[in-house]
């Protein structure tokens, strides 16, 4: 893979830079600005190289059609106070511009395109459309490892029309997780949560030769304990994966690794009710299982304290409540913790996960922070993903 930094002649060179800028936003007003920070690099190294920079991007699915309220225009707004630099949005047809008209201005260093997934060709992966992207720049830089998971226009299929690099965020984030997959240190640990399991099967699958534990929490986990004989009440479930679940059992015995799910819950009547820790079998046909349990705590933390390297994917519980987010903040403390102590190579990475160590205010208390979360997973699978492919 080539990427940008060794790329010795930038000067004067025009730049189409692949960035995911899909932040939170509401009532016009960014509410995470994680993934802005994590691009600020790539614009002060090019701009330090005398470089012009053609921003692509998106926010939400517009599905192909023009809506405002999926502007650019904040995240603009937002660069341009923390580059202290003038940025041009430009909202005219992509098809319609041309190169030479983008940077009349002498001082122009950086356009927008506006939101790219307003364009149906975009997630077609059209080679015209791609063509005429192409033929916008000089070069390419996908640092979007978020969207690599795509097979895009913007991210995929424009890599055949000119010289492409990865970018400072993605060689930061591929080196992160090779270090996980690859360069191990034993004994390593997964904490993997979210709804469901039948999306996160092919990554426990691929963990378990590799990992000694992996700890199995959120609603997914709900799973486990149904299959294991328990009531689970209302709690979110998914159907039909008895088959997975014993997959995953069988599997992790010929592998020596031990698969940890909840020992005791933290249940609510109503997702913002009031919690009351249960035993597993007191759980009642009206409860809704919504954190672990203090037992359940205290066992993901000696398997912690004993582990070199950890891996987290995903809240133990519905966090957004502070009645059920004891699980979540646990686990993340004392990760935090060791790894202020130098003890642990900790990767945290999705969405949820993010806004979560933000919240605890423990961002900087791990190795590496993937903003990713499909990319983050389908790597960690083994898949090659699109992006990433067509940089090769």
């Amino acid at each position: 893979m080539n990427y940008i930094k060794d790329q010795k002649e930038l000067d004067g060179k025009i730049v189409l830079l692949r960035l995911d800028l899909n932040v939170p936003i509401k009532n016009g007003k960014i509410t995470d600005e994680t993934r802005i920070n994590k691009i600020l690099p790539i614009f002060k190294y090019l701009i330090e190289k005398k470089s012009k920079i053609i921003v692509i991007s998106h926010i939400g699915r517009p599905k192909g059609k023009w809506v405002e309220d999926l502007s650019l225009n904040p995240i603009c707004e937002n660069l341009k106070k923390k580059l202290n630099k003038k940025i041009k949005l430009i909202k005219e047809n992509i098809f319609n511009l041309k190169k030479e008209n983008l940077f009349v201005n002498s001082n122009d260093e950086i356009v927008f395109l506006e939101n790219i997934r307003f364009y149906k060709q975009e997630e077609k992966n059209d080679s015209n459309f791609s063509k005429q992207l192409a033929s916008l720049g000089d070069l390419f830089v996908n640092d979007a490892f978020s969207c690599s998971h795509r097979a895009h226009a913007s991210v995929s299929e424009i890599t055949k029309f000119l010289p492409s690099y990865a970018g400072l965020q993605m060689e930061t984030e591929i080196s992160a997780l090779k270090k996980v997959t690859a360069e191990i240190k034993k004994p390593i640990t997964c904490i993997i949560g979210g709804s469901k399991i039948s999306t996160k099967i092919s990554v426990i699958k691929n963990l378990i030769p590799k990992f000694d534990n992996i700890i199995i929490v959120g609603g997914m986990a709900n799973n486990i304990l149904k299959f294991e004989g328990h009531s689970i009440g209302k709690s979110i479930q998914e159907h039909n994966c008895e088959t997975i679940i014993d997959d995953i059992f069988k599997s992790s015995k010929n592998y020596s690794c031990s698969i940890i799910f909840p020992e005791d819950v933290v249940v609510g009547k109503r997702m913002e009710g009031d919690p009351k820790i249960k035993e597993l079998d007191e759980i009642g046909n009206d409860d809704l299982i919504l954190d672990i349990g203090p037992k359940t705590i205290k066992r993901i933390k000696d398997i912690i304290e004993s582990s070199k390297t950890i891996l987290w994917n995903g809240p133990a519980g519905y966090f957004e409540n502070p009645h059920f987010s004891k699980g979540s903040f646990e686990i993340g403390k004392k990760i935090a913790e060791k790894n202020k102590l130098n003890e642990i190579f900790s990767v945290a990475g999705g969405g949820d996960t993010v806004a979560l160590i933000n919240k605890i205010g423990i961002f900087n208390s791990f190795n590496f922070v993937s903003t990713a979360g499909g990319a983050f997973l389908e790597y960690l699978e083994g898949k090659e993903l699109p992006g990433i492919k067509a940089l090769n």
